[in-house]
């Protein structure tokens, strides 16, 4: 097990408001295999009662600060290696705390290829160099003329290899780089252009044709549009500093040269010359190259932030319940693909109408659904909300109004990732002898009966509920969409009886390996009677059932704690609390009344503390409580199935979709999301929209702006009026500078080296 020095321990616990001890706690359990769900939830004595969100941060931190001191120890080896490392480096090289600076540090020490330095040293240069910063009265081109030879055949070369010499010094100042980018950070800008030639094809960035901002404050969603408008070479993208300045020497020039105290001897202007060209040459296009990642990083990093935060709303979305469901794939030309499935998900019919044209078989489709709604006794029908979807919720609704009561109930369910399921292998697995294209339906209608069980089987990042996905790093992507994923399902529960392999695997402690022997064990033993018997599935010890034992359930089983979220290493302290009551543990459950009046810390022991005392006792009250919202529904207008038929000032109700920082996205029912800005949320100022809605949210919305070329639609939840909310985040900040001619995304230094840098990524 690894341990955590102190010094980390320290910068954690001020990050996460926690203390070093905590932290420390935290870091030896999940350095022992430990999953976030299982020591938020059970072992809250041990690490304080840090939460997942904690803990979640703690886990990403630990991994970059443990890296960070392995980079550390490296780089003092390396030097001490080479004869270098004095106390004063060795110091400093301790005192960083980024990744970044160690290797500013680190930078003059770095074993490099042959450099126009080097090859200068090699000519004899270098003493050359020295004697112009050493003695500046003297002329620099009179000192030159000593260091002539073969390889050196004039003044202009020799001053040249001593310029280069001075440069690389210049690049390579930990504490100039330092300030260098601090100005930088305070006072670059962003701006992009249009490229020449480019204006109708990159008509999707014609807000960014001519744009400037500041870098400091670029919102993700506008620096992501920008960088692609960039890699699809329609914008020109530049980072640009001092650019209003008119003075001769610029203020990042004065703030090199104030390192090397510039005067007015002929040393000294040939130093400001040398400064000039060290700046234009090395120091701006790196150091403007270092901007434009670390920006690329903070939006990847809120981009993720936002697509994480809607896909845990998707995933806790409200279950409709276990009621026989209608799914329905909406096709024209292909048909409408049609998917009938019990109460626990079991599909039970399939076919495929069709209503549209070329057949037009509108009475043959109404027939052939009323049919299966009889046959099936079907609660719910679900209609995916792609192509068709409004067609195909106007064909239900006039076959529903001729039926007698009770009526199914139509719901428009988001089909997003459910073409990856369906040529997925686990469709494959699920539904071998079933067309793909049928496979589908059944994911639209299992959806609806529990989003969270039907969407563990998609990966995360094809769910569709994120800006920009396929922009970002796809590692950090996927690393903090299956943390998402994990915190929902432990959050819920599952029901080992009844779950997929897919959904079993993303229980605590649990992987694909186990969760297939899980469902094999299942299959051929009939359902699991006690958590315990989970100790019978080959290769699942007793540390694995240690981390997902809380997290499974087991309805009407033999032992009713089974089907609560106390982990049965706790049963003993439940049942002290069910013998104080004098009461049958099966009748006490859900007795809330009856459990408030029991002191908490009567029940406490050596091994069992307060919080999980109180966790147990909650857990009594609620067994398997489930912590998603009651399911509702949408209605979408009648006549209105299409964005022509939008007309301000219509109010409209819709279903929120996906929630970014300048605002959220509605579906209304005409196939086109409309973005409700984050101005027009709430007749209040939103910092952050998620204050308001989330992700499955319902919500009346009034259409305030209508795009049809550009298909955009605006839309306001104000009471106040509103208005026409800008199109992106809040009024936009603009800094207009003298136009430079557009140019090539990956023209000179800067381009080359951004090129290079996406190529890479």
């Amino acid at each position: 097990m690894t341990s955590t020095p102190p010094k980390i321990a320290n910068l954690i616990a001020a990050e996460i408001k926690a203390t070093p001890a905590q932290v420390s706690a935290a870091a030896d359990l999940l350095d022992g295999g430990a999953t976030v769900p299982f020591v938020a939830r059970y072992r809250k004595e041990v690490t304080g009662g840090l939460d997942d969100t904690q803990l979640r941060v703690l886990s990403e931190r630990l991994t970059y600060l443990r890296e960070l001191e392995a980079r550390r120890a490296a780089i003092l080896e390396s030097i001490s290696g080479q004869g270098k490392l004095t106390d004063e480096l060795s110091a400093r090289i301790h005192a960083v705390s980024t990744k970044a600076e160690l290797e500013d540090i680190y930078l003059p020490y770095k074993p490099k290829r042959r450099t126009k330095a080097e090859i200068a040293r090699e000519r004899g240069l270098g003493p050359l160099a020295e004697r112009i910063l050493a003695d500046r009265s003297a002329v620099p081109a009179d000192l030159a003329g000593g260091f002539l030879s073969a390889e050196v055949p004039d003044v202009k070369t020799a001053l040249d290899g001593a310029r280069d010499i001075v440069a690389e010094g210049i690049a390579e100042n930990a504490d100039l780089l330092k300030r260098l980018r601090e100005h930088m950070k305070q006072n670059a800008f962003l701006r992009s252009r249009v490229v020449e030639g480019k204006q109708a094809a990159g008509a999707k960035f014609s807000d960014y044709f001519d744009h400037t901002e500041r870098w400091a404050t670029v919102p993700s969603h506008r620096a992501l549009a920008m960088l692609r408008g960039w890699n699809e070479e329609v914008l020109s993208v530049d980072i640009v500093v001092d650019q209003d300045n008119a003075e001769p020497v610029k203020p990042v020039e004065r703030i090199i040269a104030s390192f090397y105290s510039l005067g007015t001897k002929p040393g000294d202007k040939w130093l400001a010359e040398a400064i000039g060209w060290t700046w234009r040459v090395k120091l701006s296009p790196s150091l403007s190259l270092d901007l434009m990642r670390e920006m690329r990083e903070r939006a990847e990093e809120e981009a993720i932030r936002v697509f994480a935060r809607n896909l845990k709303d998707l995933l806790l979305a409200a279950p409709a319940g276990t009621r026989a469901t209608m799914g329905l794939d909406p096709g024209i030309r292909t048909g409408v693909k049609v998917a009938v499935v019990d109460n626990t998900g079991k599909l039970l019919d399939t076919t495929t109408v069709y209503p549209f044209p070329p057949r037009n078989d509108v009475r043959g489709a109404q027939a052939e659904l009323a049919s299966l709604v009889r046959k099936h006794k079907v609660e719910l029908i679900a209609i995916g909300n792609g192509t068709g979807s409004r067609e195909t919720e106007k064909l239900v609704a006039d076959m529903l109004a001729a039926l007698p009561a009770p009526k199914p109930t139509k719901v428009i369910v988001s089909e997003a990732g459910a073409s990856v399921y369906s040529a997925s292998e686990t469709a494959a697995a699920e539904f071998p002898n079933l067309d793909v294209s049928l496979r589908g339906a059944v994911s639209i209608a299992r959806r609806l009966q529990d989003p969270l069980a039907e969407l563990v089987k998609i990966e995360p990042k094809s769910i569709g509920v994120g800006q920009y996905q396929h922009d970002v790093d796809q590692g950090k992507l996927s690393r903090s969409l299956d943390a998402v994923v994990e915190d929902a399902v432990n959050a819920v529960g599952v029901d080992l009886n009844t779950a997929s392999a897919p959904l079993l695997s993303r229980v605590s402690g649990l992987g694909k390996a186990s969760a297939e022997a899980i469902v094999a064990h299942r299959d051929a033993n009939g359902p699991f009677a006690s958590r315990q018997e989970l100790l019978k599935v080959p290769r699942l010890g007793a540390r694995t059932f240690e981390q997902c034992a809380g997290f499974l359930r087991i309805p009407n089983g033999r032992e009713p704690l089974d089907a609560s979220a106390v982990h049965p290493e706790a049963y003993g302290v439940a049942k002290k609390i069910v013998a104080a009551c004098g009461r049958d543990l099966r009748t006490l459950m859900g007795d809330s009344a009856a459990l408030k009046t029991l002191d908490p810390k009567a029940f406490v022991d050596e091994r069992f503390g307060l919080p999980t005392v109180k966790d147990i006792l909650s857990e009594l009250e609620k067994p398997g409580r489930d912590p998603r919202p009651e399911f509702r529904t949408a209605t979408f207008a009648e006549g209105v199935d299409d964005i022509k038929d939008l007309k301000v000032g219509m109010q409209l109700e819709g279903t929120v979709t996906n929630v970014a920082a300048f605002g959220a996205f509605v579906d209304i029912g005409v196939h086109q999301d409309g973005l409700v800005h984050v101005s027009q949320l709430a007749d209040r100022f939103v910092k952050d929209p998620h204050e308001v809605v989330k992700a499955g949210d319902v919500v009346t919305v009034r259409v305030t702006e209508v795009d049809v070329p550009r298909k955009r639609i605006g839309l306001s939840m104000r009471k106040d009026g509103g208005g026409t909310a800008p199109r992106d985040q809040a009024p936009r900040e603009k800094f207009r500078q003298p136009a430079a001619k557009p140019q090539a995304p990956a023209q000179g230094a800067l381009g080359a080296a951004l090129a290079e840098a996406m190529k890479r990524k």
